[in-house]
Parts: C-alpha cells; structure tokens; sequence
C-alpha cells in the first residue's frame, strides 16, 4: 500500500512538473532581436517600419511576451507592446477597443498583440508608446538587414 501511495504521488508530481513546463513554454518568450524581427514580418508589420518596431518591443518589454507593469494611474500594460488596460483591453474579459482580454497579451502567441498594436499605430502612430518616444525617436534605430 505504501509502495503504491509513493508511485502515484510520484506519477501526480510528474504530471504536475510537465504542466508546469508546459504552461512556460507556451506562455512566455524571450525574443532575440532577429527572432522578433521575423515574427513582426510574419504579422506583416511593414518591412519600412521594422527597426521601429524592434526598437519599441525593446523599449517596452524588453521582447518579453510575458511583461506586465502597473502603472501610476491603476491602469497595467501587457506583453510585447506593452498594450494598456486603461483603452485598449479589459482585464479578465473581453473589451476595450481591441475587444479582447489583457491576458492574451501575456503569451507567446502574438497574432492578437500584432492586430492591437496596429490598430493602436494606426489612430495614434508610434507616439502612442513611451518608450519609443523617449528610447527611438530621433535616435539610431536597431539594424535589424541581417535578420
């Protein structure tokens, strides 16, 4: 009885342990600049925009799919683009002019980040994202030719 007490509370830790790595590989990623580079042209992000775009991620999120930051006014900004709860998404639902839910922002599936943040550059261009005003505009952008 012991014996069988040991082997299915091994096998619960296993599975507990695969769940585990499963949820971070698929929740959240570390992007090299080339790999973002890649994954922004797969969205179809304009190739004449892509440096950018890699400078904002960078500026933002540091290329973290999983970034969150609260900011002063209570409101939180998620994932690559840093998007914002306060218009952009709801937390815990589906809103906000994106119409979809702060979280999906946090894994490393962008295809829903990309439409958010075009749709954020196309009302408010990339002014709309502090660190690219404070961090890209104006300045040497990365180089991004050989990706």
């Amino acid at each position: 009885m012991a014996s069988q007490m040991h082997t299915k509370g091994g096998a619960v830790v296993l599975v507990l342990n695969l769940l585990l790595l499963t949820q971070s590989q698929t929740e959240a990623k570390l992007l090299t600049r080339c790999q973002l580079a890649k994954e922004l042209l797969r969205h179809d992000f304009p190739r004449s925009y892509l440096s950018n775009w890699v400078c904002l991620v960078e500026s933002e999120s540091g290329r973290s799919t999983s970034k969150s930051m609260q900011l002063p006014n209570q409101s939180v900004s998620y994932g690559l683009f840093q998007i914002n709860s306060k218009n952009w998404c709801r937390k815990g639902r589906r809103g906000g002019i994106c119409n979809i839910k702060c979280e999906e922002f946090l894994n490393d599936e962008i295809s829903d980040d990309s439409r958010c943040a075009m749709q954020i550059f196309n009302r408010h261009g990339f002014q709309a994202w502090p660190g690219w005003m404070s961090k890209c505009r104006g300045r040497t952008l990365p180089d991004v030719s050989r990706c």
